[in-house]
């Protein structure tokens, strides 16, 4: 997970030919990137945790059982992250960094297609006119034979997702072509909002132990070494948001950087998210719990800036989010006399199991 930093270029001096002039970047463009890219990070969340709200719902009414992360995962995740990072950091340092991003590149090009077709299609369909010949299709891929026949594949798509599919193509093509940091912010920006939507924590104890573990696993991987910000800088694919710092001197051709990783925005999102659905199950007129969650990332996002911008080095930028993340809603809570509630939340109890959110909302209606 990338974190946010200020790329080193930015501190370094432009030496002229006779090695006197020198340039940095201005207070007045440090503030407009670190602006833009909070309010790139915050809009993801605050999207895709509503759009989880429905994906939740729409899983319920299906029937459908998701694959939840259990405790163990969570504890486990750290660990995997740094063996995934710590094995990206060698390939760079042994083979070429051009072919290792070559096939990055394919790769995401790919994933974030489908990603902005996710979010661009209604709206799409909506300018399409009803005349437009359209055909439903249903693809299903399977593995296996009787009782052990699972599932692979299972799309339903018209020709008007098509059209979608063809528009993100164009713009993978540009990304594909250029590398312009815009087209990277907009798979970025995909990536976000369909990973807090998707991507679901049970129980904010799984949560907890998630967003802890990450904790430590930044901390570590920023400051105790420079595997992290190798990694950052080296890996040309749209997991981070940029903009650049010379925006207001050479507008979209800047070139210097500010950066934010998708992991700072992803992992707390979706705890923010699973607070959100908290709420309504308690089927109150507010979202407490998601406002002040939404709030406390919104401030830690601004001390990690502020921090980063006084020392002019990379921070791990869970070490201000994780706390905040955590530990205003559950202060709310306390206060609020819901804390025991908030701890049996599951968005999916297991069958046979009290379901704490009915007999909460029960209590509260």
């Amino acid at each position: 997970m990338a974190d946010v930093e200020i790329n080193q270029t930015l501190a370094e001096i432009n030496t002229t030919l006779n090695d006197t002039a020198k340039w940095k970047a201005t207070s007045e463009g440090m503030i407009f990137a670190y602006t833009s890219l909070i309010v790139m990070a915050v809009l993801p969340i605050f999207i895709g945790s509503f759009r989880s709200v429905k994906y939740h719902k729409e899983q319920k009414e299906s029937g459908q059982k998701p694959d939840t992360m259990t405790d163990k995962d969570a504890a486990m995740f750290p660990l995997i992250a740094s063996c995934a990072l710590l094995g990206i950091y060698v390939f760079f340092k042994i083979f070429s960094k051009e072919y290792v991003n070559l096939i990055l590149t394919a790769y995401f090009f790919i994933l974030g297609v489908l990603a902005l077709t996710h979010i661009l299609s209604p709206f799409v369909n909506k300018l399409i006119p009803d005349g437009f010949p359209n055909e439903f299709y249903h693809l299903i891929f399977t593995k296996g034979q009787g009782e052990q026949k699972e599932e692979v594949i299972n799309y339903k798509f018209d020709h008007k997702e098509l059209v979608c599919v063809g528009i993100c193509s164009l713009l993978g093509g540009w990304y594909l072509w250029k590398k312009h940091w815009v087209a990277n912010n907009l798979f970025g920006l995909a990536f976000a909002v369909n990973g807090v939507e998707l991507l679901h924590l049970n129980s904010v104890i799984t949560g907890t132990i998630l967003l802890g573990g990450l904790f430590i696993y930044d901390i570590f991987w920023v400051f105790g070494t420079d595997v992290m910000v190798t990694v950052a800088k080296s890996f040309e694919a749209p997991i981070k948001l940029v903009f650049p710092q010379d925006f207001l001197e050479s507008g979209v051709y800047g070139t210097n950087f500010a950066m934010l990783g998708l992991g700072d925005i992803v992992v707390p999102g979706i705890f923010i998210a699973l607070l959100l659905r908290f709420d309504q199950s308690l089927k109150r007129e507010q979202n407490v719990y998601f406002y002040s969650s939404f709030l406390a990332y919104f401030l830690g996002l601004i001390t990690t800036v502020i921090v980063m911008a006084y020392f002019k080095h990379a921070q791990p930028a869970l070490l201000y989010l994780v706390p905040a993340c955590i530990g205003i809603p559950f202060l709310v809570a306390l206060l609020r006399g819901d804390i025991k509630a908030l701890f049996k939340y599951k968005d999916h109890p297991e069958e046979g199991k009290t379901d704490a959110n009915k007999e909460e909302a029960k209590k509260n209606e």
